[in-house]
């Protein structure tokens, strides 16, 4: 690390950043959630229903009452490849069912950011993995298989008049994508020049074929302030093509607010010219039907698990993003879970904005408002 990066990084520390002094205005932030699912949810006749009670008829609407001004949206290659417990969770999302959620969305008037997994499957931290089709594909064709791939997508949803305004290209991909072949480390040095040469390919795919698009690039280790800087600096070393930095960040797996202000303070010294996005945010209201937390105190030490814990770190979440300048976005993931009368889903994740026991909307969704405003 240089020295003009000492002292910035000293800075941000202390808290110190002129260049978040200032909140981006209400006009240049979106708002939104990630709402995948939402039409496997609409063919079970899901019933969506306001905080007191009444029922609501169609969502995007009433998304669009809350102040959402924008709407992600993941595709996977081939879901069909999906191991079984996956498709349990809601991997569906192929080309076919992203076009028609997609020109829904468009028509409703929403900004729309597409989220290219490259896997068939969830990607993530803990996985990223190649694509069934792609698998006997050698690194040096990968690239090809990339830029097709990617290019095939976007003139499909050209053409069905649902350009995304938003590109991801890849998931959650501090440490790569493509396993094992583009598989990196942001603290070790080995794998970088493939790993940007592929997302390069993905970026060029994405600017022939939607020149107004603008490109993201999305991590998840926002409560690693130095493993963050060190992901970016590779993109800045190795020249990848992108113009926003996307994060994901959850307080039980990120660490609290603090951490984040770190980050993204570090961000704005010193790469002033990207846009941050929190891409996705979500936290309990409850473990109740959940075979991954049994624990019903499971990460309260953050916040209470409680619909009022939720709204509590939903406010908190809100107001530290806008002191910062250079966050324009941020985005609930899953916020249409709804599990009452219907059993879309095999396991409650209970991180929405409706009670999956009442289909109520829940109170961090005012929270979530203020945002925008």
């Amino acid at each position: 690390m240089n020295q003009m990066k000492q002292i910035a990084s000293y800075l941000a520390m202390a808290g110190i950043c002129l260049l978040c002094s200032l909140p981006a205005t209400p006009q240049d932030k979106l708002l939104g959630g990630d709402i995948s699912l939402l039409p496997t949810y609409e063919e079970h006749v899901t019933t969506y229903k306001t905080a007191d009670g009444k029922t609501i008829k169609q969502l995007l609407p009433f998304f669009s009452e809350q102040g959402w001004n924008a709407m992600r949206v993941r595709l996977f290659v081939n879901p069909e490849n999906a191991p079984q417990n996956n498709k349990d969770e809601g991997v569906c999302q192929d080309l076919d069912y992203v076009i028609a959620l997609s020109k829904r969305i468009k028509e409703a008037g929403f900004q729309l950011m597409l989220d290219f997994h490259y896997s068939d499957t969830w990607a993530d931290p803990g996985k990223q993995f190649t694509p069934k089709q792609w698998e006997n594909t050698p690194p040096s064709a990968l690239h090809d298989s990339l830029y097709a791939y990617t290019h095939r997508s976007l003139q499909a949803m050209k053409a069905a008049g649902c350009a995304p305004d938003l590109i991801q290209i890849g998931n959650e991909i501090t440490f790569g994508m493509l396993w094992p072949t583009a598989k990196v480390d942001p603290y070790k040095p080995q794998g970088w020049p493939l790993l940007c040469s592929l997302l390069n390919s993905a970026a060029r795919a994405c600017r022939e074929t939607c020149p107004q698009a603008r490109i993201i690039i999305h991590t998840e280790h926002a409560g690693e302030p130095q493993a963050t800087m060190n992901y970016y600096d590779y993109m800045s070393m190795y020249g990848v093509d992108y113009d926003i930095i996307g994060l994901s960040y959850y307080p039980m797996w990120h660490k609290r607010l603090p951490v984040l202000r770190e980050t993204l303070n570090r961000l704005a010294l010193w790469y002033p010219e990207k846009p941050v996005m929190i891409v996705e945010t979500a936290f309990y209201y409850s473990h109740e039907n959940d075979r991954w937390e049994k624990n019903p105190l499971a990460y309260s030490e953050y916040y209470p698990i409680s619909p009022e814990g939720q709204r509590q770190f939903t406010a908190e979440l809100v107001e530290e993003l806008s002191k910062h300048r250079n966050v324009t976005g941020l985005f609930w993931w899953f916020p249409e879970e709804n599990c009452y009368k219907n059993a879309v889903i095999k396991s409650w994740i209970n991180r929405g904005l409706f009670d999956n026991r009442t289909g109520r909307a829940l109170p961090a969704l005012d929270a979530l408002r203020l945002f925008a405003q």
